[in-house]
């Protein structure tokens, strides 16, 4: 079984939609969606959903006022200033500010704290036209993304393993924090795309030095190369001297735009880019 990750070090750079085509392309395969905290993949492949879980990524605290003692333990040793006295008749838990780390808890002296798991996002395991999709949605201001990453993968090689299924698709979230690191942990292999702008070099170079941190061997594909031809020159040269393979560059055509206001595969509605993009996902899978 091998895992292909794709990733980008910032935001609009185009992989959601080469991943989309990829699935297009590549038959037998399970596929994974770990950009958790806004995921659009499902916006191209159209899933039907089969099975719905609760995703509990951490705690919420509560103070039990009829049994508070009104001590002042947990609010002088609260660090984030998540505890307040109102009106000078009770401590009350600002949820925006806990952090969820149960110092409180433990150091109550009358137990008149309570933690209770919080409900803090969903995993989906749907069906495709593709194959397998697992996907994930964490609710907005919830915390613990690397976590529900995890999940989702996790789930994916369960479904690859039980099934014999060759090869995990997983488009990866932009960036490099925390779920990109849970996305990252496992794969066999890191397909970067970048784009020929500044603040695109610039995360293009940090996700590099990540995955190169995590071993896993990296392919580039430069999207929209031609709209700025030196600054394409300038990553070329940076994966020449990293001897890392760039195994694509893809111009910048309308018929990209067009395809994604319909919510189409790229891959199957443009017969211009269609060849290129076969070429590219062929290197991946050599």
């Amino acid at each position: 079984m091998k895992e292909i990750v794709i990733l980008s070090g910032k935001g609009g750079t185009g992989k959601t939609t080469i991943t989309a085509s990829f699935c297009a392309y590549l038959k037998n395969k399970v596929i994974g969606d770990c950009d958790v905290d806004a995921p659009d993949l499902h916006l191209l492949l159209s899933p039907e959903i089969k099975e719905k879980k609760d995703f509990f990524g951490g705690a919420e605290v509560k103070i039990k006022q009829d049994e508070c003692i009104k001590c002042g333990t947990c609010l002088r040793l609260c660090r984030f200033g998540a505890i307040q006295f109102i009106k000078n008749e009770k401590f009350v838990i600002d949820d925006f500010l806990c952090e969820g780390c149960g110092l409180c808890y433990h150091a109550c002296p009358v137990n008149a704290i309570e933690m209770k798991e919080k409900k803090a996002g969903e995993l989906y395991i749907s069906e495709t036209k593709y194959g397998n999709f697992i996907h994930a949605q964490l609710f907005p201001g919830e915390e613990n993304s690397g976590k529900l990453a995890a999940e989702v993968k996790e789930k994916a090689r369960e479904i690859a393993v039980k099934e014999k299924i060759p090869f995990i698709i997983i488009d990866g979230p932009p960036g490099i924090g925390c779920p990109v690191i849970s996305t990252l942990s496992g794969a066999n292999i890191s397909v970067i795309v970048s784009e020929p702008t500044v603040s695109g070099i610039s995360d293009f170079e940090r996700i590099v030095e990540l995955a190169e941190f995590f071993k896993v061997k990296i392919k580039v594909i430069i999207n929209k190369y031609d709209i700025n031809l030196k600054k394409t020159e300038e990553i070329e040269k940076f994966c020449f001297e990293k001897k890392i393979e760039v195994i694509g560059k893809i111009p910048f055509l309308p018929e990209v735009v067009e395809a994604l206001k319909e919510s189409k595969i790229v891959l199957e509605f443009s017969r211009k880019i269609s060849s290129l993009l076969e070429e590219i996902f062929e290197k991946i899978v050599e």
